[in-house]
């Protein structure tokens, strides 16, 4: 942990701490700092924290890996209104990460997972935050929070015959380096249609339930890659397994999430 208390306000982890706080759902939790390097009964504390913590990863123009872990797991999940086994840590913390990797731009933020995070927070290349309550005087420490974050990398160009954006060579350059990867599996899901949900509609589901999606009947159901939008299509039947015929394909701007 970076032994240090401060951090200027325009920085991009500061900024994901900032919206961090602003939904996080954790009682008494008032503001953060750089976290102290810790010993004894505090660092054993953090470990077991940070072994469960809620993990994520934001891709994008800036990627970022993030984390928080608390310590009062029971007054976390009595935040998320439930101890349904439905509703883990990483549902509860979601909003949260969500906001904090909303300050890193456009991209997408990976599934929330719990898992170990440790190797995350002792990182040199990550900045952790104490999530503290009460004055700095008498603040108490009840979690923290991790964020890596990892900035696009562009190659220079140098010379008068470099490629640019768009030109044969580039274009043969990128074809070339795809196909190292050809081979490569990614996720194509279809979806009909979204809706958003509280927690006590989820937990009285039954069978024989019916949920409304946000898609009218007859509307282009949405074709996405590894999460990412990239195409329109409606639904056909092929030897009685539903497929779907593609009607649009979307350009980057047109498909960012």
């Amino acid at each position: 942990m970076t032994p240090s208390t401060t951090l200027e306000s325009g920085t991009a982890e500061r900024s994901a701490v900032d919206a961090l706080l602003a939904v996080l759902p954790l009682p008494g939790v008032s503001h953060a700092v750089i976290a102290r390097d810790l010993s004894g009964s505090e660092a054993a504390a953090a470990a077991a924290a940070m072994s469960g913590a809620a993990m994520a990863s934001f891709v994008g123009a800036r990627s970022a890996d993030l984390a928080v872990a608390v310590l009062d797991g029971a007054a976390l999940q009595s935040a998320g209104g439930s101890d349904s086994p439905l509703i883990s840590a990483a549902d509860v913390l979601r909003p949260s990460l969500e906001a904090a990797a909303g300050t890193l731009g456009n991209g997408l933020l990976g599934a929330s997972t719990i898992g170990d995070a440790g190797s995350l927070f002792a990182d040199d290349e990550a900045v952790v935050f104490e999530l503290l309550s009460g004055a700095d005087d008498a603040a108490a420490v009840l979690g923290w929070f991790a964020v890596r974050v990892r900035d696009a990398v562009t190659a220079p160009v140098h010379g008068r015959g470099a490629a640019t954006p768009g030109s044969a060579a580039s274009d043969a350059e990128v074809v070339g380096k795809l196909g190292r990867i050809n081979n490569v599996e990614m996720a194509l899901t279809v979806e009909l249609g979204r809706t958003r949900m509280t927690v006590r509609d989820v937990l009285s589901i039954e069978p024989g339930a019916v949920i409304e999606l946000d898609r009218s009947a007859g509307a282009p159901a949405d074709v996405l890659l590894n999460g990412r939008l990239i195409a329109h299509g409606e639904i056909v039947v092929v030897d009685q397994d539903y497929a779907v015929r593609i009607t649009r394909i979307l350009d980057v701007a047109d498909g960012a999430l």
